[in-house]
């Protein structure tokens, strides 16, 4: 009986200890991402209002002289020579950003001024690009450095290419709880990497009072005259959402077919970035007016007040690949709202329903469908428009996220579980 009351104690004991060491393990992590989330919000949340504070000038300059478009082509000219001189030619921007979470490759920290200088000149010329594609590629690559500097191991370091993603996306376009999830959500489609979750919200929070601490002002929408929602207004937006499915899906074809149509055709690369300047420039004329060029953050208003022309939906598409694919940098995720913005505007002018409100989930249903990101989506539709269209957004935006397919703009984006079925695919999206 003493032996048996040994034995039992014994085992209470080694078990006592081995919880101690548990909650002191969970005590240490706990402590080492809150240190390092900070750390990397800090650094790159100033890091990101820079590139924010940049932007914002280049635009406002572009504005008042709008004859720099013609400077263009030799810009891109410029872009290609600096990527060439620092030996990135190869840089595949947030594809490598994606690639580095997935495996074991590496993102150079010479990527983080190449992309900051090469997107504001972008941004300055009136090229027809965003800039959060860009704060990806930014923040990763200094979360990749600084995981390298305090020697992380693999796993732990692409915990901190995400936390940079996070506050360098935060700190740009002001929407800390999207960006918190974002960086999370795009790697792998269908699984969400939850050991990122305190590091990433931390580091987006911290970057976001950075900028804000800094002077960066960010934009806020207000929707006009929500409906009820009801049975009726439920397959309104259902249809809309539809259609803004076949967008994102006609978004993403045209990126990837121009790129190639430039790879076929113009091998040199700087015969490639000229060409694609000048076509710009040359459409812009055509068109009148410099709508299309720049991110076009500053047109969603005017979608929101009605003020929108049937086509532009198509002609930032137009404008967005031709300045992509010829090889300027930025992103693609703010031509993206404007798209998904405009076309929304554009169908409720021509129902008749609630146009403020169908801009609004138009901007939100793009973009999952060009992300496939429907938690992101709906946290962005939330920070910049409120609350009170919730229904709406999250309607619309399981039905684009269900029926833009296996699309993306990513390639290096995987789509680990099906959309349709509780199935295990691991694929690239198109």
């Amino acid at each position: 009986m003493k032996q048996i009351y040994q034995q039992g104690l014994k085992k209470i004991k080694e078990y006592s200890i081995q919880k101690v060491l548990h909650i002191k393990g969970r005590i240490f992590t706990a402590i080492k991402w809150i240190i390092f989330s900070v750390l990397s919000g800090l650094i790159i949340g100033l890091i990101g209002t820079l590139f924010y504070l940049a932007t914002t000038a280049a635009t406002a300059v572009r504005a008042e002289y709008p004859w720099l478009i013609v400077l263009l082509p030799l810009g891109g000219v410029g872009i290609v020579w600096l990527y060439r001189l620092f030996h990135n030619e190869e840089d595949t921007g947030t594809n490598l950003v994606l690639s580095a979470i997935h495996s074991e490759k590496e993102i150079p920290i010479k990527s983080a001024p190449l992309i900051f200088i090469s997107t504001v000149a972008t941004q300055l010329l009136g090229g027809s690009a965003g800039r959060e594609g860009a704060a990806l590629q930014l923040g990763g690559s200094i979360g990749n450095a600084l995981g390298k500097l305090f020697r992380f191991d693999e796993k732990d370091q692409h915990i901190m290419i995400m936390c940079g993603m996070s506050a360098a996306f935060s700190a740009l376009f002001g929407t800390p709880m999207a960006s918190a999830i974002f960086s999370m959500e795009v790697v792998s489609v269908g699984i969400m990497y939850y050991a990122a979750l305190v590091p990433c919200v931390i580091a987006s929070f911290v970057a976001h009072a950075v900028a804000v601490g800094l002077g960066a002002s960010y934009t806020s929408f207000e929707i006009h005259n929500i409906p009820a929602f009801d049975l009726k207004t439920a397959i309104l937006i259902s249809v809309l959402a539809v259609g803004c499915a076949a967008v994102s899906i006609l978004f993403c074809i045209v990126l990837r077919k121009t790129e190639k149509l430039y790879n076929h055709y113009l091998h040199n690369t700087y015969v490639r970035a000229a060409a694609g300047g000048a076509l710009i420039l040359i459409l812009t004329l055509l068109v009148g007016n410099q709508n299309y060029n720049g991110a076009g953050i500053e047109s969603i208003q005017g979608f929101l007040d009605g003020k929108v022309i049937p086509e532009a939906f198509i002609m930032k598409i137009l404008f967005t690949a031709v300045t992509l694919g010829a090889g300027y940098k930025g992103g693609e995720i703010i031509p993206s709202f404007y798209i998904g913005a405009s076309f929304g505007a554009l169908f409720g002018m021509i129902s008749g329903f609630a146009p403020s409100l169908c801009t609004a989930v138009g901007m939100g249903a793009v973009f999952c469908g060009v992300t496939n990101c429907p938690i992101t989506s709906l946290l962005i539709c939330f920070e910049l428009f409120g609350y009170n269209g919730m229904p709406y957004y999250l309607l619309a935006i399981a039905l684009s996220y269900m029926m833009s397919g296996y699309y993306g703009l990513y390639s290096s984006q995987k789509i680990m579980y099906s959309k349709y079925k509780t199935t295990y695919i691991n694929r690239k999206t198109h």
